[in-house]
């Protein structure tokens, strides 16, 4: 089992449209993408000085299946979007 977590920093110009749009893109991938076992995202409540705006925590089976998720159009729909609004993304694939 495959644990893929995501942080996102937003660039202060990054509109709440343009944040709720990717949330809703997000949102759709578990039905288009039958690689992903658990889909979980959501903002920052506590904003800390050290908090990211936003977290996205997935489960895939095995590295392979992790690698059609990332490679989905569907994804890089969502991805592309993404890389718009944020100065910074983390990422962190491990197993559990």
């Amino acid at each position: 089992m495959l644990k893929h977590i995501v942080m996102l920093k937003f660039k202060k110009s990054a509109s709440e449209s343009a944040i709720t749009e990717v949330e809703k893109g997000l949102g759709g991938l578990p039905g288009v993408i039958p690689e992903i076992m658990k889909f979980e995202f959501g903002r920052d409540v506590l904003r800390s000085e050290r908090s990211y705006d936003f977290a996205l925590v997935s489960e895939f089976e095995n590295l392979d299946k992790l690698e059609r998720y990332r490679v989905h159009p569907a994804h890089q729909k969502v991805l592309m979007k993404l890389k718009d609004i944020c100065d910074s993304i983390l990422i962190v694939d491990f197993e559990n």
